[in-house]
């Protein structure tokens, strides 16, 4: 939306400099039958004195031909301060003369930044006025009898068209810092050429409207025989160094040629063709390195082959017999015997003793185990104090819930940028806005809204919203209360209303063409002007016309400026707040039934809307979160349990509340982390309760899954204490490697590491309790239960058979994977997805859409989709300078302005110059700025600005009180007299190369920032720049904070927002590189191998290329969600590689039988326990009414959880056995602790 800080009379001021620039020219001319054209000759006027006046006070000039008159030295020193270029006689009075000199003080405060432009447009008027030749290129067309006196109506003003494209191209680019546009939008009503500049100063001005009081008709068409001679005097360039204008005024200047910014370029792909085909320089390189590797690989295979190496076949079918025998170790009968292998399998690849940190991790799980088994009560009390007291900082839990916090991080660049801002100058104000558009009917265009029914219906919805009252503690609410009120007294309400200053009676007076020709004249018609006396930009209020066709606009965008405040109690916006509540109350209650039965369409949203329906849906998916975590302990009790061949015995050997009791660890967990963070004064938000304990419980459920499994391989002859060591020293390292990979992953750490902590502790001796147990023939879940023996026996035997998927893993998935051409055919489309996503994470687009993150059924989604469609102005963008020195001894100001003599590379001639080219900057105006409108303020030039009393106080123009008495019933301002000894405030002689000293500056600053602007000085800066400043210690000749307002192109696209803040991509790729970094130093550790560490690595970061891949195949965006999303994969993706590559490395046997094993050992339980555990609870997952748990939860993590198990089961079994790394012998470790089982045994 437009600026809304502009003052009363700031457009009118604008309109008012040209208007009075032409009624400031009143001459005389005799005329023959009152029309007859005057013969003309050197030395003789067409007009000349003035005779009358209009009913509105306009003074009209007398149709009098007569030779030019010779002033008095006085008069004559008095015109060439004005008008340089008149000397000799001249054909205007004295009255004439005051009347042009206090009419074009209103066009010097806009064009006095450009001295050329000023000097031209100034020259323009005084030949017309006063030029002794008037005669020449002046011609009254036509005179009205007043008084009985002939006054001038018409004239024809003879211009030469080198002249009109001279003087219009000094003055096109001109800017209006103040309402952010240029000030040939209020000088020229926007004029793109100079006929169309010229034919605005001419028109005729309607009683009591601002312009000329007759018309002018600039011509350069005439004839050789008519005498005529047309203006041609000398036109200063913009670029000419004497009177040069700043690079912002004029960008054609030879000193602006270019730009010590870089422009924003538009990126040329690098692309190859062949034939008919085009592809990118990247793919075609994709594919050729693709390519190469596979010969490399077919080249490498034939090589061995030939000479008798046959790795593959050799592996491809291995012993059953030492299969079997390395299956006895975990499931046999005999606990002391170890794996064999035949004598070659065993010196394919000699064993590697362990390293100090595995003899240390086995030595501690294997004494941890034992202890735990033997004092599970004392552990699990033990272990649950420490989460349980963490709960007690819940007390002081709270949800934050406001968008800025939960979207942005607190440490951020643009965090601090934001706090600042608001801190030192002012929050931006609050926006309520209502879009109403028409529907179109088949394929036909929408039709235009700008109509009498539909401003009527603007009329009746603007009188309900003017007569809203909210309730807030107790008082009453209105708009008029909380709203940005720039002078003080009427809402800066942004409405197509404003153009009838919100009165149904003016538009009944009249109608809707008034309408239509303020969309064309805003800024040049006072009538135009809204009640804060500000002009309304129709492109700020209308949406969906083509190019500048407002008429045919489809939708009104109606917008409530409300005050906001900076909240550090989150009370300060309470009546906002309130009021906008009961808006959105109204708007559905009352204005949507109005507005439908007009047919037309009505989106709404309030500042706070956002915030309310976040809320609304961390609520509206909790049954769906809820019935995911019951599906995901459902599993768990299944897949934890044994398969009895008895019915009866599936009492005992159910795991229901083992799995319910690890549930409760994990949410204890999660709690415990909230309650520690709520204790440091850390706020939570509704969303991370919803998805924390999902991925925590996902994780947890891994580790429960792995442990029971564990334990459950251990041979029934030995002892609980012996199997639940076993257990740990076999299982315990890949879980602390899984862990810690997470933990550094995951943004919930302490959950997680809590997690692991009660797992490895608390459901230990949870496992321990539960199968003793089982033992006793106790009942899950009544455990004071108990079934006869008889009934319960025989599920011994059974317990130590493989289950099918097992048996699956060991017969079928393991040989089919032993086989050449399945490990070329893995490594051949394995490799190739991988290359692909390569290719596909390039065409990742940036954003998050504003939709994504709001319920399905949020009002705010229709809301967000009409302003992209309707809204043809973007978001504002401030330039905030810190700690500007504006002594006369700094160069700051002349490096910051954009008026003459400022730096051609200064700050503001910068952003006007990005604005130029707004599809690449996405700037789409100059900056608004105080200093530009401070120094012509100040300057002598504008003569009607910075004014005093002889008493040194500060004096308004003579438009404003006590210079000019206000009539109440007509609302004009006669003068008083009371401001006729007022003076300018410094003369050219006061100033240093037209700069204010230190003082001068000091002194005078406040003086602006509370000047009202008016047609007599249309730079006071009280509303346009009230917040611009922090003006704290100012005194010492530093301020602290200045902005410089700017707004940018329409954003409708998520790109388009990216494309203006590219820092957030550099962050998250340094981001991303760095953990991976750490999570290989963390497997290096665990492992003590480069060789398993740098194979782990790189499946993850194939997993993540291949995340990303599919993130683009389903049109999910790159932003903050999907960025911790791949982030949190990378320790997700460790568990599927993890727990594999532990197993290969503690088997025996060449690279294909330790591969076998370690599917035959683990891959059961990373597909039981890993794989499906997540995805029966992520599938849920996809009834969620939010699309932010679809797209990003469900979506992201069903493919993380495919492409996890694909690799962890597929691919990197393949590649262990064919590069995998040497085994780790553990007999040292395990010779040295004792076995009791053969004495324990009955």
């Amino acid at each position: 939306m437009g600026p809304v800080g502009s003052r009363r009379g700031l457009a009118a001021a604008a309109i008012a400099l040209v208007q009075i620039s032409f009624l400031v020219f009143p001459i005389s001319a005799q005329q023959s039958n009152g029309t007859s054209r005057v013969v003309p000759a050197e030395g003789y006027c067409s007009m000349y004195g003035i005779c009358a006046q209009r009913s509105d006070g306009k003074v009209l000039n007398c149709a009098n031909a007569t030779k030019a008159v010779k002033p008095d030295t006085l008069f004559s020193t008095r015109i060439q301060s004005l008008c340089p270029t008149i000397t000799g006689d001249v054909c205007c009075t004295v009255d004439q003369f005051d009347t042009l000199h206090q009419q074009v003080q209103q066009a010097v405060p806009f064009l006095v930044g450009c001295p050329a432009c000023l000097r031209n447009f100034l020259n323009l008027f005084c030949e017309m006025s006063c030029s002794p030749n008037q005669s020449l290129f002046i011609n009254v067309t036509s005179v009205k009898q007043i008084n009985n006196t002939m006054t001038v109506d018409g004239i024809d003003y003879y211009v030469t068209t080198n002249y009109g494209e001279e003087l219009y191209s000094s003055c096109k680019d001109v800017k209006f810092g103040t309402l952010n546009t240029r000030a040939m939008d209020f000088l020229g009503g926007g004029a793109k050429t100079y006929k169309d500049w010229l034919a605005f100063l001419g028109r005729q001005a309607k009683p009591n409207e601002p312009g000329s009081p007759y018309f002018i008709t600039f011509r350069s068409d005439f004839s050789d025989s008519s005498g005529v001679k047309p203006l041609n005097s000398t036109i200063y360039s913009c670029g000419d160094p004497s009177l040069g204008c700043s690079c912002g005024d004029c960008p054609s200047s030879s000193v602006c040629t270019g730009s010590l910014l870089p422009q924003l370029n538009t990126e040329t792909s690098c692309s190859v063709k062949m034939g008919s085909l085009k592809a990118k320089c990247l793919d075609f390189s994709l594919v050729v390195v693709y390519l190469a590797l596979l010969c490399a690989v077919l080249l490498w295979g034939l090589f061995y082959r030939t000479r008798g190496r046959t790795g593959f076949s050799s592996q491809a079918k291995p012993s059953n017999d030492s299969e079997d025998k390395s299956l006895s170790n975990k499931n046999g009968k005999s606990p002391h015997n170890s794996i064999q292998v035949s004598e070659a399998a065993s010196s394919a690849v000699a064993p590697a003793h362990p390293s100090i940190i595995q003899t240390y991790m086995s030595s501690f799980f294997r004494k941890h185990g034992i202890f735990v088994a033997s004092h599970p009560l004392l552990v699990l009390c033990v272990s649950l104090l420490v989460p349980i007291l963490l709960c007690i900082g819940l007390i002081r839990f709270k949800v934050e819930t406001r968008p800025e916090k939960l979207w942005v991080s607190s440490g951020s660049r643009a965090a601090d940028e934001k706090n600042y801002f608001d801190n030192h100058l002012a929050p931006f104000y609050r926006i309520e806005q209502l879009v109403l558009a028409t529907s179109a009917s088949g394929e036909s265009e929408a039709p235009t809204i700008v109509n009498d029914n539909n401003i009527k219906l603007l009329f009746d919805i603007q009188k309900k919203i003017d007569d809203l009252r909210a309730n807030y503690s107790g008082s009453t609410v209105s708009l008029a209360d909380i709203c940005l009120k720039p002078l003080g007294t009427d809402c800066a309400t942004q409405s197509v209303l404003q153009y009838f200053q919100l009165d149904p009676k003016k538009y009944d007076d009249s109608g809707i063409e008034h309408a239509k020709f303020c969309f064309q004249h805003y800024t040049s018609e006072e009538t135009c002007l809204s009640t804060f006396q500000s002009p309304i930009d129709p492109s700020t209020i209308l949406g969906g016309f083509p190019g500048n066709d407002f008429t045919a606009a489809s939708a009104f965008v109606i917008t409530y400026p409300v005050n906001n405040k900076v909240e550090t109690t989150g009370q300060e916006n309470g009546k906002a707040v309130a009021w906008e509540r009961a808006f959105i109350n109204l708007v559905k209650e009352e204005i949507l039934p109005m507005v439908s039965a007009q047919n037309l369409t009505l989106s709404f949203s309030s500042e706070s809307s956002i915030q309310d329906e976040l809320n609304r849906e961390s609520t509206a998916d909790a049954i769906t979160i809820v019935i995911s975590y019951i599906v995901m302990f459902a599993y768990i009790s299944f897949t934890l349990g044994d398969r009895p061949s008895r019915w009866l015995s599936l009492f005992v050997s159910s795991k229901v509340l083992l799995g319910f009791s690890g549930v409760v660890l994990v949410m204890l967990s999660v709690l415990g982390s909230m309650g520690f963070f709520s204790a440091i004064g850390v706020k939570s938000t509704l969303i991370i309760m919803e998805v924390i304990p999902f991925l925590v419980l996902a994780v947890g459920v891994d580790n429960m899954c792995i442990l029971v499994h564990a334990v459950k391989r251990q041979p029934d002859q030995l002892v609980l204490e012996e199997r639940i060591s076993d257990a740990l020293v076999e299982v315990g390292p890949s879980i602390t490697l899984a862990s810690l990979a997470e933990v550094l992953a995951f943004a919930v750490t302490l959950a997680v590491l809590m997690d692991f902590l009660l797992q490895v502790t608390a459901f230990v001796a949870l496992i321990v309790l539960d199968f003793r147990r089982a033992k006793d023939g106790r009942i899950d879940c009544v455990p004071c239960a108990r079934i006869a023996s008889s009934m319960a026996a025989g599920d011994g035997v059974d317990q130590q058979k493989l289950h099918l998927l097992a048996r699956y893993m060991k017969d079928i998935h393991g040989p089919i994977l032993g086989y050449r051409a399945v490990k070329f055919i893995v490594i051949t489309v394995f490799v190739g997805f991988a290359f692909a996503s390569i290719a596909l994470s390039t065409r990742l687009q940036p954003g998050l859409e504003q939709q994504i993150v709001l319920p399905r059924n949020s009002y705010l989604q229709g809301y967000f989709d009409d302003i992209a469609k309707y809204m043809k102005v973007g978001p504002p963008l401030y330039f905030v300078v810190k700690d500007f020195n504006y002594s006369s001894a700094s160069e700051h100001t002349n490096q910051i302005c954009s008026i003459n003599q400022c730096n051609s590379n200064s700050l503001l001639n910068e952003i006007a110059r990005q604005s130029l080219s707004p599809e690449t900057s996405y700037i789409a105006k100059p900056a608004a700025s105080w200093l530009d409108d401070f120094l012509i303020w100040m300057s002598p030039e504008a003569f009607g600005c910075c004014r005093k009393f002889v008493n040194g106080s500060y004096c308004p123009p003579d438009d404003q009180p006590p210079c000019c008495q206000l009539d109440q019933d007509s609302g004009s301002c006669s003068t008083s007299g009371t401001c006729n000894n007022c003076t300018t405030c410094f003369l050219h002689s006061d100033l240093h190369n037209g700069r204010p000293s230190t003082t001068q500056f000091k002194d005078k600053l406040p003086w602006f920032l509370d000047a009202l602007p008016s047609s007599d000085c249309s730079k006071g800066g009280k509303g346009a720049y009230s917040t611009s400043l922090d003006l704290n210690g100012y005194e010492s000749g530093i301020i602290q904070a200045s902005a410089f307002r700017t707004y940018h192109t329409p954003l409708n696209k998520q790109s388009d927002f990216v494309n203006s803040m590219r820092a957030a991509r550099d962050f998250s790729s340094k981001m991303s590189e760095d953990l991976q970094c750490t999570v290989f130093v963390v497997c290096f550790i665990v492992t003590s191998s480069l060789w398993a560490s740098a194979i782990i690595l790189i499946v993850l970061a194939m997993i993540v290329l291949d995340l990303m891949g599919v993130m683009a195949i389903l049109g999910i965006q790159l932003n903050a969600i999907s960025i911790v999303n791949l982030v949190m994969s990378i320790g997700i993706a460790v568990e599927f590689c993890v727990h594999i590559t532990h197993a290969f490395m503690i088997g025996t046997g060449d690279r294909e039988t330790r591969s076998r094993q370690a599917l035959s050992t683990m891959g059961a339980s990373v597909f039981s326990g890993i794989t499906l555990t997540k995805l029966v609870g992520v599938v849920v997952l996809r009834f969620a009414k939010s699309q932010v748990f679809v797209v990003y939860y469900f979506q992201m993590y069903l493919a993380l959880v495919l492409i996890g198990f694909l690799h962890g089961l597929i691919f990197l079994p393949v590649v262990l056995s064919l590069c995998g790394p040497p085994p780790k012998s553990m007999k040292p470790i395990e010779q040295s602790q004792p076995h009791s089982a053969s004495t324990e045994q009955t």
